[in-house]
């Protein structure tokens, strides 16, 4: 017998779970479905922004265009990942946890490249760098309340 067996909060997916194959989130998942769904538009919000905006922000934020679309690009990408991820009733544990992760990384690379100065931002580019990064550890934290609500409401 596993060990995921023992443990009623995750079950293994199967056709009709909204699951797929991996192991599903069981349980009151609708904080954390809306902090994923939260989170993606945010995401996707301040990636678009940075692809459209690019070339205005260059100056004011001091960060390069190149980097400016490079980044939109990925947060838009990602934020249609987290939205299907959130889409779920019950939403893969892997992909949350991967989700809360990469936000918690997000957190710490985005103060690192604040306080070092990396790509040389303006004091409005380090104030957004600030902002967002703590925004982002907000939404991780969220989910990760979210899951320990859904785990607890199985129990």
């Amino acid at each position: 017998m596993s060990a995921q067996s023992l443990n009623p909060t995750f079950a293994t997916g199967g056709p009709g779970d909204g699951a797929g194959t991996g192991t599903a989130v069981r349980g009151d998942t609708g904080l954390l479905r809306v902090a994923l769904r939260l989170d993606a538009i945010a995401t996707g919000a301040v990636g678009l922004a940075a692809l459209v905006g690019c070339t205005a922000f260059d100056a004011a934020l001091g960060l390069p265009t190149a980097f400016l679309v490079g980044l939109g690009a990925f947060l838009v990408l990602y934020a249609l990942g987290v939205w299907q991820i959130a889409r779920r009733t019950t939403p893969h544990r892997t992909a949350v946890r991967a989700v809360i992760g990469l936000n918690l990384l997000w957190f710490a690379d985005s103060l690192v490249m604040a306080i070092a100065g990396w790509l040389d931002p303006t004091g409005l580019g380090t104030t957004l760098i600030v902002l967002q990064a703590i925004v982002v550890l907000a939404f991780a934290d969220l989910q990760l309340f979210g899951l320990r609500r859904a785990r607890r409401s199985v129990r």
